[in-house]
């Protein structure tokens, strides 16, 4: 992929953001160049401008899958099926996704639509993972397997860091205090005006800012269990054993209290259920939905975060009071933030006159893993110096600022998508903060 060429096609695409074919070209150069994350903003513009794309519908799909958002894909998947029951590739890629999903049966069925539909089709993994499906394993011995790795994946642990080891986020880690810290720290004072210590937070933003360990630390800071949860810690082949181990996760929480409960990707598991054709999918909400009201247990004390890089995905309901009801904006790292970042991620290596001020006012955008990466540029570039002269030294201003200048915001992407829903899907003001953030008057 050519790099240039991507950066002409963007700045072509900035006089004319509502040119389709041109969005769906730069959409497909950067699948090809294994950019899913920027592939993925370009095809959900081009289904804003678009909803029927079908070419834009397909190369979602595909940077779903690739990105491993398997339930995501199948949403869509199933989307443009419905529009063209007949689309070859379309239906390859579901038979794939659900293969890796473990749902065997349904992915079985749709390989036999495909042989249908073109009798002289193989696709050997394909064959070979049917037929050991057919002979092998017993139900009884899977469902054992299945037991042994829910025991596996539904840890608990302790964070060992807290909020002072978070760089910046300032606001945002006033937000969490007001909603977590202060209950437990003052809970009669909190009943008092009918507050229980507890609920829900969702977390949004542009990947890489650091949501996840943003949660861990919120666990830490209060000293509670932290559970990180995993769409795929979630999903099971079986119908009904979702609900269960989705269940089984806020018992665990409840039989620890305090608990932080924490969803990565909440989106990929609580989609908008308009879309869905999928009814499992849609059971599976009803009990996610179910699980965080608390209606059959008591869930004072365990704390439900969700992280997502698209909230305009996440099914209405979930924003319900009670539920998701404070929502918090998780930006890049502001100037003072990107300076801790740089010093954290630099501790430990060789390095010489470094002014961390100036680059962190070159690097206005980035996000912590954007700010990561320049340091994995220069850091290589020194040691590609060093293997040529034999001699090891350290890592200077001169290639920090280099790799920073020849570095681009990831940012960038989510916030062209952003932009759009905050400015003309935001009756209830959720997205004032992206707004805000990007200096825009409503």
């Amino acid at each position: 992929m050519s790099t240039e060429m991507i950066k002409q096609l963007l700045e072509a695409l900035q006089v004319s953001p509502d040119n389709v074919p041109l969005r769906l070209h730069v959409a497909q150069m950067l699948l090809q160049g294994f950019e899913y994350v920027q592939a993925e903003e370009h095809y959900r513009k081009v289904l804003e401008l678009q909803p029927n794309n079908g070419e834009a519908q397909m190369g979602l799909a595909r940077t779903f899958y690739q990105q491993q958002k398997y339930s995501a894909a199948v949403v869509v998947l199933e989307q443009l099926e419905n529009q063209d029951p007949g689309n070859f590739d379309a239906l390859l890629l579901h038979c794939r996704t659900l293969v890796k999903e473990n749902h065997m049966n349904e992915a079985r069925d749709i390989y036999q639509h495909l042989l249908q539909l073109n009798p002289g089709f193989r696709d050997d993994t394909l064959d070979g993972l049917f037929r050991t499906a057919q002979q092998g394993v017993s139900l009884t011995d899977m469902d054992m397997e299945d037991d042994e790795e829910t025991e596996r994946l539904f840890m608990l642990e302790k964070p060992d860091i807290n909020f002072s080891d978070v760089g910046g986020m300032e606001r945002e880690k006033k937000e969490i205090e007001l909603k977590i810290i202060k209950p437990l720290q003052f809970p009669d004072l909190f009943k008092a005006y009918g507050k229980k210590a507890g609920g829900g937070i969702l977390l949004y933003g542009p990947p890489g800012c650091g949501k996840t360990y943003l949660a861990k630390a919120t666990a830490g800071q209060i000293n509670a269990e932290f559970i990180n949860v995993g769409i795929h810690d979630v999903l099971d082949m079986w119908i009904g054993n979702s609900e269960k181990n989705l269940h089984s996760l806020f018992e665990m929480a409840r039989s620890n209290k305090p608990c932080v409960l924490f969803f990565d990707e909440v989106d990929a598991l609580g989609a908008n259920r308009t879309s869905m054709r999928n009814s499992g999918a849609s059971h599976l909400i009803n009990q996610f939905l179910s699980e965080m009201d608390g209606i059959a247990a008591d869930n004072e004390n365990v704390l439900i975060i969700g992280a997502t890089n698209a909230p305009w995905h996440l099914d209405p309901a979930f924003r319900r009071p009670g539920r998701f009801d404070r929502i918090i904006f998780v930006e890049p790292p502001e100037q003072q933030g990107r300076e801790e970042i740089l010093k954290i991620h630099l501790k430990d290596k060789p390095v010489k006159d470094v002014d961390y001020a100036s680059l962190a006012k070159a690097s206005a955008g980035f996000s912590g893993a954007d700010l990561k990466c320049v340091i994995d540029v220069a850091v290589e570039e020194k040691l590609m110096e060093a293997l040529e002269t034999g001699s090891a030294m350290p890592v200077t201003q001169k290639e920090l600022a280099k790799a920073v200048k020849n570095h681009k915001a990831t940012t960038r992407e989510w916030f062209n998508a952003a932009r759009n829903y905050a400015l003309y899907s935001n009756e209830a003001g959720l997205y004032d903060d992206v707004l805000k953030y990007l200096n825009i008057k409503k």
